[in-house]
């Protein structure tokens, strides 16, 4: 017997506004505004600026102003390169490639929406029949199980900063939420058509970030018709279809790159390589980062998860319960098999996460959903408070011991009022102190209510970071000072640069700075730029060998910020 009874005034669907304001409010805050910061996001930038400046070669070959990067795939820094061409005049080049990450988003929340639907409207996933009628309307049904998984989407903290990054991680999430979407509608109606297009989300996801993942997801779906008893010769004639179109679109790059040889190179052999090293045997450190840091990166989508996985245990071969849990158990086998555990490969198991903990919300008990709601509205409230609170410390000085732990992380720092940031910061305050009163106060039977709280106060905190504290988390983690004090350094004429800084530092380098570092092979340049640690002492730095040259220190300087990176230029003696 099927788990569920439900009236149809609990199918109520979520106003299209609510939930367009919710993604806007949800992608904006972090894009407008945003300086590249410290880590792949500033990585990413550096490739698509290149691109979006350079010649083939650049688009065929990955590189950060010379530094080659070719592993991943291009599919994400080709999207950003042409985004940065055609918005760079909005608000510059940063932006203009953010902009990417709208269309990204879109896709992916999409895509979350779409597959919880065509799985909530199937005959088998509707609620049981009450008595004297009054059960909801399988499109009713299914609507009602889409905006829930879109919230649950939109809430998972791991999902918050990657969403707003310009990496390839990014569209690798909305990919696989297109893949599972297109996945879904395969195993609906097993057609050429629907082959096809799942192809071009397998191509896809292979120029994005390697054929590891397409490859198992390959096999997990073909796993998914034996159990559901698909017709076998059929289903793989058709995945065999999808194979082909997904290794065509990956020529595309890959053919190109073999004939042109870019700055002398194949990137076949690099990306080959990148692929190879993805995988590994599972470890204890892989177990044990999966689950110390997947209890919050899948916070709140894994209690509901599970309890649909309880909740329908005795429906074997339901489309809703199969497509979904096989996913989500060959993505976390791919987690655990990786070699060195990042949080990039816990992120493709948020799409199926969130459209089988939406399932799971149709059974949880009422205390259950007031328990997390309770839990969302304290700690939340809290955290937002907080952060006014330190907020109004940093601008006034008051209360004076918090002013001077928040200013002891930005020495030199001088706050401004950005009353732009201010008025969008209270707007989005008083929508979350409306929607937990309305919450309060009508206590409402719709489905999607044990999630709209959790979701509605990450993006309050999200918006608040993003408009309140963004002047001093560009100041704290951009190189753009550091960019201008070594472009002001260097001697006059065009020598190159060589340089063994890493990624991020050289994209912000390079655009800052518009330093002239050497090009891909390169290596005989009259400028040298070292990145090291103040705790290194003088006499224990060591300059490459340059053929014996003797070198002259131009400049030295570091962030305010870290007290441990430093930089040193200089200048070969001739």
């Amino acid at each position: 017997m099927k788990p569920v009874r439900l009236p149809a005034a609990a199918t109520l669907a979520l106003p299209r506004w609510a939930l367009f304001a919710l993604g806007l409010l949800y992608i904006l805050p972090g894009l407008i505004g945003r300086e590249p910061w410290k880590n792949d996001d500033a990585a990413s930038f550096g490739i698509m600026w290149t691109m979006a400046h350079g010649g083939l070669n650049d688009w065929l070959w990955p590189n950060i102003a010379g530094m080659s990067m070719p592993e991943e795939g291009p599919l994400a820094f080709w999207l950003g390169a042409i985004f940065l061409k055609i918005f760079s005049w909005l608000d510059g080049e940063v932006f203009g490639a953010r902009m990417s990450t709208i269309g990204i988003f879109a896709i992916g929340t999409l895509s979350v929406w779409y597959t919880a639907f065509n799985l909530g409207r199937r005959s088998d996933a509707q609620p049981l029949r009450l008595a004297f009628g009054g059960q909801p309307e399988p499109n009713d049904f299914g609507r009602t199980l889409a905006d829930a998984a879109v919230l649950i989407y939109l809430g998972c903290l791991g999902l918050l900063q990657h969403s707003h990054d310009i990496t390839a991680e990014a569209l690798y999430v909305s990919l696989l939420a297109y893949l599972l979407y297109r996945a879904v509608r395969y195993v609906e109606l097993a057609s050429l058509r629907n082959a096809a297009l799942l192809g071009l989300a397998l191509g896809g996801l292979t120029l994005t970030r390697g054929w590891v993942t397409p490859v198992a997801l390959t096999i997990a779906l073909f796993l998914c018709t034996l159990f559901l008893r698909l017709p076998l010769l059929r289903t793989l004639r058709h995945l065999a279809l999808a194979v082909l179109i997904a290794a065509a679109l990956t020529l595309l790059w890959l053919l190109p790159g073999e004939l042109v040889q870019p700055y002398g190179h194949s990137p076949l052999h690099a990306w080959m390589e990148w692929n190879f090293r993805q995988i590994s045997l599972p470890s204890l450190k892989s177990l044990q980062f999966f689950f110390r840091v997947g209890i919050w990166f899948f916070w709140p989508a894994w209690p509901f998860a599970v309890w649909a996985v309880y909740a329908w245990r005795r429906q074997h071969h339901v489309l809703h319960v199969v497509v979904p849990l096989t996913f989500v158990a060959m993505l976390a086998i791919l987690s655990l098999c990786h070699p060195d555990p990042d949080q990039s490969q816990l992120l493709p198991l948020l799409p199926p996460l969130a459209v089988m903990a939406a399932f799971g919300l149709l059974t949880m008990k009422r205390g259950a959903i007031n328990a997390i709601d309770w839990f969302s509205v304290m700690v939340l409230t809290i955290c937002a408070a907080a952060l006014w609170l330190f907020w109004f410390a940093i601008l006034t000085g008051w209360p004076p011991k918090l002013a001077h732990n928040a200013l002891k992380l930005v020495p030199g720092f001088k706050p401004e009022l950005d009353l732009i940031g201010f008025f969008v910061a209270a707007a989005a305050t008083a929508g979350w102190v409306a929607l937990v009163h309305w919450r309060i106060s009508r206590q409402p039977a719709v489905l999607w209510r044990a999630v709209v709280l959790s979701s509605g106060g990450l993006i309050l905190i999200w918006v608040l970071m993003m408009t309140l504290f963004l002047q001093e988390l560009n100041y704290s983690k951009s190189y753009a000072g550091v960019a201008h004090q070594i472009s002001v350094s260097l001697p006059p004429g065009n020598a190159c640069i060589n340089t063994n800084v890493g990624a991020a530092q050289r994209a912000s380098f390079a655009y800052y700075g518009r330093l002239p570092f050497a090009s891909v092979g390169q290596k005989d340049c009259d400028l040298l730029l070292l990145q090291d640690s103040v705790k290194l002492h003088d006499k224990q730095e060591r300059l490459p060998d340059h053929n014996g040259a003797e070198w002259t220190k131009l400049w030295e300087g570091r962030r305010i910020t870290d007290d441990s990176e430093r930089f040193r230029l200089y200048q070969r003696i001739k």
